[in-house]
């Protein structure tokens, strides 16, 4: 974090290359993500957090603009909104300089660059922001910090790109997670590509997260990658199984074929009164959705066979995954939108395949979907190894 001292002088330093600033977020909303991407970036390899003044022209005057806890609410939900990846580490707070208030953004550089906004590399060389040319995606990439990565993003060392669906990773990932205009550059190997999106090691070997979003057979590295499906006649694992079900292959593949194993165990009451005729799941579809896909991008990968369990019984259907809250998320602020990812490469990858629409709001969606619906509030039960949750039928 920077001193007050520290951002006074940057606040007075027009010529500053770690300095942008904006009169306010509602008209300059993209350029300041650009800046945010900029920033993390640091392509000139400075080490040195950049500053987004909000409230302040670009002449140094005060734009005199309301900075109050909705404009810091805005500002801080940048970090996470899904449209910035990977996260960028980065603070918001309201300062007055000289009789100024304004929106202070701190951004740290990134140890997992390149950091992309919608697809595009943003850099900042000097006064220059703008997009970044292939050669500089690459020396981006090479200032990876490898021992500092979490666990989705080291390499995964028994495995090489033969590993991978290179078919797939140019037909469906690549234009789903870069801009048309990388696209359009020319010279890139699928190898660069890989490395520019982060799923390559400098030595060449793709990454756990690449192994789970594009291998061919995920469960020859991870044998717990995969979801266990049961459907039992009764309210315990002793009673009748009446459908099992083993569901493997990359985590986008595991999303898919489980949501249409449960659209089909929906069961659907249908009341007509008058002249309308009412529909109603025992279970609503979406809030089953939302809690599957939380507990695969939230599981243990690396230290656990324990596949994602669904067992739907005759008076409840529980969702269990391995490995407990992670980071910052507790029993209560998981209800709060906190966002802290055990595999953050994953979840970038969910995003730019449209898995995950938009982070931190899943189980959230999924009380409101079950209110809505008429069903109990979620159940759940968090331990050190394991998460649950557990819905219940509409009453």
């Amino acid at each position: 974090m920077l001193t007050d001292d520290e951002l006074v002088a940057l606040f007075h330093d027009l010529e500053s290359d770690r300095v942008e600033r904006k009169r306010d977020y509602r008209s300059n909303a993209d350029r300041i993500r650009q800046a945010i991407c900029a920033f993390a970036n640091d392509l000139p390899d400075r080490r040195l957090p950049g500053v987004v003044f909000v409230g302040q022209n670009d002449d140094g005057t005060c734009a005199g603009i309301d900075v109050g806890d909705e404009l810091l609410k805005t500002l801080g939900g940048l970090r996470s909104d899904g449209q910035i990846l990977p996260f960028p580490v980065m603070s918001v707070a309201r300062k007055e300089i000289d009789g100024c208030a304004v929106a202070v953004i701190e951004v740290a550089p990134s140890m997992q660059p390149p950091v992309r906004v919608d697809g595009r590399t943003w850099i900042r060389v000097g006064p220059r922001r703008g997009t970044a040319t292939p050669e500089e995606e690459r020396r981006l990439a090479e200032k990876q910090t490898w021992h500092n990565l979490s666990f989705d993003a080291r390499p995964c060392l028994d495995a090489s790109l033969e590993d991978l669906d290179l078919v797939r990773f140019e037909a469906e990932y690549v234009p789903s997670a870069t801009s048309p205009e990388s696209r359009r550059q020319n010279g890139r190997s699928t190898g660069d590509k890989l490395r520019a999106l982060r799923l390559l090691s400098r030595e060449g070997r793709p990454v756990n997260a690449a192994i789970l979003l594009l291998g061919r057979d995920p469960r020859a590295f991870f044998p717990g990658a995969y979801i266990q499906f049961l459907r039992l006649d009764g309210s315990s694992l002793t009673d009748p199984i009446i459908d099992q079900k083993e569901i493997g292959g990359t985590v986008p593949d595991q999303v898919r074929q489980i949501e249409e194993l449960m659209r089909l165990n929906v069961r659907i009451t249908a009341t007509i009164g008058g002249s309308q005729r009412r529909e109603q799941p025992d279970y609503p579809l979406e809030a089953l959705e939302q809690i599957v896909r939380n507990a695969l991008l939230h599981r243990t990968y690396d230290q656990s066979t324990m596949p994602v369990k669904v067992y739907w019984y005759s008076d409840r259907v529980e969702v269990i995954n391995p490995g407990g809250l992670f980071g910052e998320v507790t029993p209560e602020t998981i209800w709060k939108n906190a966002t802290a990812y055990r595999n953050p490469l994953l979840a970038e990858g969910l995003k730019s395949l449209g898995v995950v629409e938009r982070f931190g709001y899943g189980l959230a969606r999924a009380e409101r979907t079950l209110s809505e619906n008429g069903n109990p509030s979620l159940g759940y039960q968090f331990e050190p190894n394991y998460t649950l949750f557990k819905v219940e039928p509409a009453q």
